[in-house]
């Protein structure tokens, strides 16, 4: 799990330019405000330790998936009410302003941001998670639910998206690990193991139609 020594900013400021922002991705370093609840000025950080799920890793248990059965699935259908829902400041630990979501909104229509939606029987949005891709990367922002397993439901999803068209090589980045992401399967890497991990995974063929 990831301690406060483990993280570093290693630099400060804001640049809505879309090249700027994926060239910090693709260096390892992702966005986070350093004032309250996310708010500026913003930091590019990179944890010593990172989280990461990788082929393979995924842990699902029997409630999850007959959870799994009562949802349905959807890519980049409802991207805006993903990151509204992962924005909610009725959440504990919520940090995305409104900055990060205009950000966010570009990079979706850059192609870079995507969303995997849960869906209800009635096809109402119960839970969700959105990152950015790049290669067989996807460094996940946030997720949200609704519903009981439905968070945990769109990373299941998510994963079966790479499996079926990233081979073995991808890497789902989540940033920092928690309690309850290690029960999900993620595990833990050096700075120099993800960056060679990343760099190997951003190299990795990807079928065009990878968020269809």
């Amino acid at each position: 799990m990831m301690h406060d020594e483990d993280l570093k900013a290693v630099s400060v400021g804001f640049s809505g330019d879309v090249d700027l922002v994926m060239s910090a991705y693709r260096a390892g370093l992702f966005p986070m405000g350093l004032g309250d609840d996310g708010g500026p000025p913003m930091g590019w950080w990179a944890p010593t330790v990172r989280g990461v799920l990788l082929p393979g890793g995924l842990r699902v248990s029997r409630s999850l998936r007959r959870s799994m059965q009562d949802f349905t699935f959807t890519v980049d259908q409802s991207f805006a009410d993903v990151v509204a829902g992962c924005a909610d400041t009725s959440r504990e630990g919520s940090w995305i302003t409104e900055g990060f979501a205009r950000m966010y909104d570009d990079l979706h229509a850059a192609g870079w941001a995507h969303s995997v939606e849960v869906r209800d029987a009635d096809g109402r949005l119960v839970g969700g998670l959105f990152g950015i891709s790049f290669g067989a990367v996807f460094v996940g922002e946030s997720m949200f639910h609704a519903e009981t397993d439905a968070s945990k439901a769109a990373l299941v999803h998510l994963s079966g998206l790479l499996d079926e068209r990233c081979g073995v090589r991808w890497v789902i980045d989540v940033q920092w690990s928690t309690p309850h992401l290690e029960s999900l399967g993620v595990s833990e890497l050096t700075g120099l193991e993800y960056l060679d991990r990343l760099h190997r995974a951003e190299g990795a063929p990807v079928s065009e139609v990878f968020f269809s």
